[in-house]
Order: structure tokens, then C-alpha cells, then sequence
């Protein structure tokens, strides 16, 4: 890694986002502070409509805030320019998404290959996948997996680029329980082997156990943050 590991991954001041203007304008984000440190594994709690998934989107440099600044390391996320948050993205973050967005006319390995081609330093993909449990489906196509099965090749795919922050927005909300605790499980794993500091969006409490550090989202502003001392494995998260 080439960041300053001195500074947090992520901080930022008196973020705000606001869609539309007068009568019509939506507040997502009333002025968020918060600070990240590398190597954590965060939950992101809140219900829908807090504003979770904008912080994500700015932070990923998916979306620009409105006022305020957001850094990650020591690059300033809300100064950059369109181009420049490009280079961010594809250099340095992973995204997995509730719906998995495979591409359904190829097999896991060729989803996964989709993202190395790009990549500056790249795992080969069967790593990957080797890496989410998955090296005896690498030739299977998405349809002939389950819904657990393709968010696993869909961690892999982000996980190839050898990413430093990898965002998960709801990766469990389209699972049953026992498929949520494994693809948790494969997040975790990410997190301690690789060293990537994860975010998972979540409207599901129980998933804080597992958690270095809970942020609850509440009308567009962080309402409580949470540092657990002693982390649950996701094994033992009661769905």
C-alpha cells in the first residue's frame, strides 16, 4: 500500500447532500463527521431513507457531496475531479452491490477476469474465487449457481484488484440466513486475510456484533458510533 497509515481511511467534516432544491429539495446527509481507520471491519446501520448509502457513494466516489469535505487518506474525495476519482476507484476500492450485477453469458472465472484485466496488480481470478470458497464452480455460469454462490463470485470479482476499502451495500438483502451468515463469514475472511478495510451497509442490526466499529445512520446524520471490544464470528449472528 502506498497510503499514509497514519491517517484514518476515511474521515470527513460536516458532509451534507441534498437532491433537488426549494420546496422539492431532499436532505440525504445533514452533516456527517466521522473517522475510519485503516483495517477495520464497519457496519453501517440505519434504516432505509437515513442516508447510509449516499455516505457509501460518496466515500466510493460513486456521488459528490453538497457541502462538506470527505477525504480518504490524504486525498480530498470532494476536490477531485471526475477523472481523478476514476483513478480513485479503480486503484484503490471494491464494490459489492445487493443484486449481483453478473454477467450472465459468462462463467464465474470470466466475471472474475472482467476486473484483473483492468487492474494494476491483480490476483488471477481462480485465486479469487479460491479465496470466497468457490474454486470447484469456477466454470459454472450464474445461472447454474445460487444466489449465494454469485455474491461470492461477485466478492470475488472486487476482491481481485487486491482493493484497500471494499463497500458492500446490503450484500446479504436478497439472501436466506444461513447463505447471509456465509457470504458475512467470506467478508470477514477478506478483512483479516487481506487486510482490506470493509464497509457493510446494513439495515440489519444483529450484523454489528461482528463489527470493529458500528456507525448507525438516523435522518441523513450519525445518531451513535459503537467499538466493540469483542467481536461475534458471523456464525453466531441471530438473523
Amino acid at each position: 500500500m502506498t497510503e499514509k497509515l497514519s491517517l484514518p481511511a476515511f474521515r470527513s467534516t460536516g458532509i451534507t447532500k441534498v437532491y433537488g432544491s426549494g420546496a422539492a429539495a431532499v436532505h440525504a446527509l445533514r452533516g456527517v463527521d466521522l473517522e475510519i481507520p485503516f483495517g477495520e471491519l464497519v457496519v453501517v446501520l440505519g434504516p432505509s431513507g437515513s442516508g447510509k448509502s449516499t455516505m457509501l457513494n460518496i466515500l466510493g466516489g460513486l456521488d459528490r457531496a453538497t457541502d462538506g469535505e470527505a477525504f480518504y487518506s490524504d486525498l480530498n474525495l470532494t476536490e477531485m475531479s471526475d477523472a481523478s476519482l476514476t483513478q480513485y476507484r479503480r486503484h484503490h476500492v471494491g464494490f459489492v452491490f445487493q443484486f449481483y450485477n453478473l454477467m450472465p453469458s459468462l462463467t464465474a472465472r470470466e466475471n472474475v477476469e472482467l476486473v484483473t484485466e483492468i487492474a494494476d496488480d491483480p490476483m488471477s481470478a481462480d485465486e479469487a474465487l479460491a479465496l470466497v470458497g468457490l474454486e470447484e464452480r469456477i466454470n459454472h455460469f450464474p445461472a447454474q449457481l445460487s444466489g449465494g454462490e454469485q455474491q461470492r463470485v461477485a466478492i470475488a470479482r472486487a476482491i481481485a484488484k487486491r482493493p484497500n476499502i471494499l463497500f458492500c451495500d446490503e450484500p446479504t438483502g436478497a439472501l436466506d440466513s444461513a447463505t447471509g451468515r456465509t457470504v458475512l463469514r467470506v467478508l470477514m475472511d477478506v478483512n483479516e486475510s487481506l487486510g482490506a478495510t470493509v464497509l457493510i451497509i446494513t439495515h440489519a442490526a444483529a450484523t454489528a456484533g461482528m463489527a470493529d466499529r458500528v456507525l448507525k445512520f438516523s435522518d441523513g446524520r450519525i445518531s451513535d458510533v459503537i467499538i466493540n471490544k469483542t467481536k461475534v464470528s458471523p456464525e453466531e449472528i441471530a438473523w
